[in-house]
């Protein structure tokens, strides 16, 4: 698929890398762009237009007082691997807005954590021809046991950038 956007480009270009340094990249990439995902240490596995993958390490930075992984922490996982996946779709001269989270917190998580989120090919035409809009994201967040500790679903909007 071709890019759209410059994100889309710089993502294209770090794919062209050996393989065991693209994750490295393509993390450093999106880190220095979302300060509070570098914070907390967000690495990306998998990034392409229709499905991003991410893992957060539970180590003490973002661990809440029972030794997990912070809720707050957990959401901006789930922000940034639904956020990657739908702003590789959004042409540079659209805005994307994040404008609703909505978070289940179902059991305790063991562990890291691994987020991915999807988009169907009809979320993508939408995205990339409609000039303003908005898409649900689901995202599979899981632990180190495999289980499910979160429900989540990310509503993303677009808008022209020139009104």
């Amino acid at each position: 698929m071709k890019p759209v956007n410059r994100l889309g480009r710089l993502v294209r270009l770090c794919k062209r890398l050996p393989k065991k340094w693209q994750s490295a990249a393509l993390s450093r990439l999106f880190n220095g762009a979302v300060k509070f995902a570098g914070t907390a240490g967000i690495r990306i596995t998998q990034a392409d237009y229709q499905q991003a993958e991410m893992v957060l390490a539970n180590r003490k930075k973002v661990q809440n007082h029972i030794k997990g992984v912070h809720a707050a922490a957990t959401a901006l996982l789930g922000e940034s691997v639904t956020g990657l996946v739908f702003g590789l779709n959004v042409p540079d001269d659209r805005l994307p807005l994040l404008k609703a989270m909505d978070i289940n917190y179902v059991r305790r998580a063991k562990g890291s954590l691994k987020a991915v989120a999807q988009l169907s090919d009809e979320q993508v035409a939408q995205i990339r021809s409609l000039e303003k809009g908005e898409v649900a994201v689901e995202v599979v967040i899981t632990d180190e046991e495999g289980e499910q500790p979160v429900q989540a679903r990310y509503l993303w909007a677009w808008v022209p950038k020139k009104r």
